[in-house]
């Protein structure tokens, strides 16, 4: 073999090795259960709306747990797997113990009605979880959109695998795109997942340090609204149980919306990570436009929605199709 034709052989195992992470995203598709179970998502939908009627806390709960799945060796519902034996699970990280039970039920009964009509082994519970993650979303108002298809079940699930890959709630600007860019998400893309806050609540202790003693020269965090800081304070008192739950948005709480940046605008933003986007002028005029124009944010929350549902799928053999979702096969 030449030089020449050496040099086309390495370019070539190159690009291959150079795209492989993408690769699964591109074997996504719409309608990939055409044939094996045609009303999958209808079937979803109606267990999601049965949820949402029995508790509010499903919307938040599964848009939260798709956001964490993804983020932790990507969209393959291994946040999902229980613990077993001396195996500590991700769902048991500190940094998921918050996650509320609702969005694993919603995922859970969903297969087992998406099996007990189509068979068993047809639907994966990555792609249910995806599709139940829009459910909630336009069940809340928020835009509706088309749910690629096609994720298998992922066959790891460690505790160990969470460490580092979730933003904290004290992230700056650099520190949250630099994590979403690892995940092929810019700054658009994160500043619109973002808006996922609108909906939902947090726990006194993931904000406190906002409230109390903020710096050696200042009690209180200057980006937060002095009112808001001290509506804050009356919910959360110092020694107060750090597991009280406060409303992310404080104004439209049950609404998927664009009241998340008027929120910003307001510095009412909960966390330090929400409020940085309206005070670092790279992401201030991003958060100006989707606060007047809604149209502006639901066409990028689409984008960004679609783009998270393809980081880091399984395929082929990468993984399998769970009988049950909280178990392995």
């Amino acid at each position: 073999m030449g030089k020449f034709n050496v040099a086309i052989v390495v370019w070539v195992l190159a690009l291959n090795f150079w795209f492989l992470p993408y690769l699964g995203s591109a074997q996504l598709k719409q309608n990939f259960y055409s044939k094996t179970c045609p009303k999958v998502e209808q079937i979803v939908r109606g267990v999601v709306n049965t949820k949402i009627q029995q508790t509010f806390v499903t919307i938040p709960a599964t848009l939260r747990l798709f956001f964490h799945d993804c983020f932790v060796n990507g969209c393959d519902a291994s946040v999902i797997i229980a613990s077993s034996g001396n195996n500590k699970a991700e769902k048991d990280h500190p940094d998921n113990l918050s996650l509320a039970g609702d969005g694993f039920d919603t995922v859970i009964k969903a297969k087992q009605a998406v099996d007990k009509q189509c068979g068993a082994n047809k639907v994966s519970c990555a792609d249910i979880l995806a599709i139940a993650t829009r459910d909630v979303v336009v069940a809340a108002g928020g835009p509706p959109y088309a749910v690629e298809l096609g994720r298998r079940d992922g066959l790891v699930s460690t505790a160990s695998s969470v460490e580092g890959n979730l933003p904290k709630p004290t992230f700056n600007l650099n520190q949250l795109n630099s994590m979403f860019a690892r995940h092929n998400l810019n700054q658009n893309d994160m500043i619109a997942l973002s808006a996922a806050h609108t909906l939902g609540f947090s726990h006194c202790s993931k904000f406190s340090n906002r409230l109390y003693n903020f710096s050696p020269s200042r009690r209180v965090d200057p980006t937060l609204n002095s009112a808001y800081a001290t509506q804050l304070q009356g919910m959360c008192p110092r020694n107060v149980n750090p597991q009280i739950a406060i409303n992310m948005d404080p104004v439209t709480p049950r609404t998927f919306d664009n009241q998340y940046y008027k929120n910003l605008q307001q510095r009412r933003g909960l966390f330090t990570s929400d409020q940085v986007l309206f005070e670092d002028s790279r992401s201030k005029p991003i958060v100006n436009d989707w606060a007047k124009n809604a149209g502006n944010f639901n066409s990028a929350f689409i984008t960004a929605m679609t783009k998270l549902g393809r980081v880091g799928v399984k395929t082929g053999k990468q993984g399998n199709i769970r009988t049950f979702c909280d178990r392995f096969n």
